[in-house]
């Protein structure tokens, strides 16, 4: 990188002052990578600082910001209203350059708020702070903070209302990939849109530098090192249930309301939740919000759009090959044309050794084989069909009883975009179609 930018009387600079990132060499199981790029850069964080709480019209403008050390209030001071009265609660992705290198067995992952040559535009988008609510009377997929029975998360079972076990202000589950790309469009724009596989692919290249870190579920430090760096990460998260208790306590739907972090504002942090008697054994669990996004990993799986997944029994060719589609318009459960092979991957399930990586900064896996504490710490879920070809999605993060296989780059591709469980969600994303292309 050593790009000059600047010419006539203008004063020459190297590109090396306006990036900063990660390298790291894919034969060494340290997930501790080494920070490149301006040192300067990696402490004020010019990227990741510009995330921020908001609350977002539907024509996918701001409303107003929310405060940045309390979610429940303005920027102003004033009172926020979360409900939906005022618009969708969400965070705020800024612009971001990224590049993709690949030099041997040396990979790194660079970033700048400058427009650089060789980097990639990530444009601006929006994320829902909380995991996705449904409006149940219209079908409308929401991020909201209410309680009315209106927005019941879970499997919408009313009779868990009066019980410790409540789904009221719960995130909502037992829906499909289509149908939660069906209820986000009901915002009105192809630019609402469930979870969306380029926004988690951003939100991890934006955690993975900022900490220097593949392990998200290290525990969590708030302190910088003595160079002035975040270190550490998230915490096991919403994690360590016992599946068998957490079945007969609620049948496995989600538990955590939405609006548990309020009080972390835009910060990164971890805010404890005590599971109920009822539940059947003393539990408390940290939820984390990395700048904003709550449980980013964990609770309930993620259903996420704009990739798919096309796996071949032995027979049928024996590859298991990863798409993507960066049109929310082309957004489909079956893969057209408009989806683009980015990889192959691996043909059994294991920790992740390895990403796909690529140009655009893939985070499925290109190879297993590594550890809940080596490479990139998270599990890749996966089943081969016995005959013919599949076409499965995506699932990310993993739920509350994976424990150390969970994490930011956990992802399963064991179901059909079509199949629901009580323990499958999603989240709430804007993406502005790009009036350019």
């Amino acid at each position: 990188m050593g790009l000059l930018i600047g010419m006539g009387d203008t004063t020459p600079t190297f590109a090396y002052d306006y990036y900063y990132g990660i390298e790291w060499d894919k034969t060494v199981s340290n997930p501790i990578p080494t920070r490149v790029g301006k040192d300067e850069l990696h402490k004020s964080l010019p990227v990741q600082s510009l995330m921020r709480r908001c609350v977002l019209r539907d024509n996918g403008t701001v409303n107003y910001y929310l405060h940045a050390n309390d979610s429940s209030k303005r920027d102003n001071g004033a009172a926020a209203n979360l409900t939906g009265a005022d618009g969708q609660f969400m965070v705020e992705l800024p612009d971001a350059y990224m590049r993709f290198e690949m030099d041997g067995n040396k990979c790194r992952a660079l970033m700048s708020d400058q427009p650089l040559p060789g980097f990639i535009k990530w444009r601006k988008d929006y994320v829902s702070a909380d995991e996705a609510c449904v409006q149940r009377s219209t079908n409308t997929l929401c991020a909201v903070v209410n309680n009315d029975v209106d927005y019941r998360g879970g499997n919408n079972n009313a009779t868990f209302d009066a019980t410790d076990h409540t789904l009221l202000g719960r995130p909502a589950t037992s829906i499909s990939l289509t149908n939660f790309r069906a209820y986000a469009r009901k915002r009105g724009s192809v630019s609402w849109n469930c979870n969306l596989y380029q926004t988690h692919r951003k939100l991890w290249w934006f955690f993975a530098i900022e900490y220097c870190n593949f392990n998200s579920q290290a525990a969590f430090n708030a302190a910088l090192t003595a160079d002035g760096f975040h270190q550490g990460g998230l915490g096991a998260g919403v994690t360590t249930l016992n599946g068998t208790a957490w079945n007969t306590w609620n049948g496995y739907n989600p538990f955590i309301p939405c609006g548990h972090t309020l009080s972390l504002g835009n910060h990164t942090g971890v805010v404890p939740y005590e599971l109920p008697a009822e539940y059947g054994s003393a539990l408390t669990v940290q939820v984390p919000s990395y700048r904003g996004v709550t449980n980013p990993f964990g609770h309930i799986w993620k259903w996420t759009d704009g990739c798919l997944c096309n796996i071949q029994s032995d027979a049928a060719g024996g590859l298991s090959e990863f798409f993507v589609c960066d049109n929310p318009e082309s957004f489909a459960s079956t893969i057209g044309s408009d989806y683009q092979l980015r990889g192959n991957l691996p043909r059994k399930e294991g920790y992740v050794k390895a990403l796909i990586l690529g140009e655009h900064g893939e985070i499925m896996p290109l190879e297993v084989g590594g550890g809940s504490t080596t490479y990139f710490c998270d599990y890749f879920y996966t089943n081969i069909p016995a005959s013919g070809s599949a076409t499965r999605g995506v699932l990310f993060g993993g739920y509350a009883t994976n424990g150390a296989s969970a994490g930011f780059v956990c992802a399963n591709t064991n179901n059909t975009p079509s199949n629901t469980y009580a323990y499958l969600g999603s989240r709430l994303c804007f993406y502005p179609i790009d009036p350019a292309a």
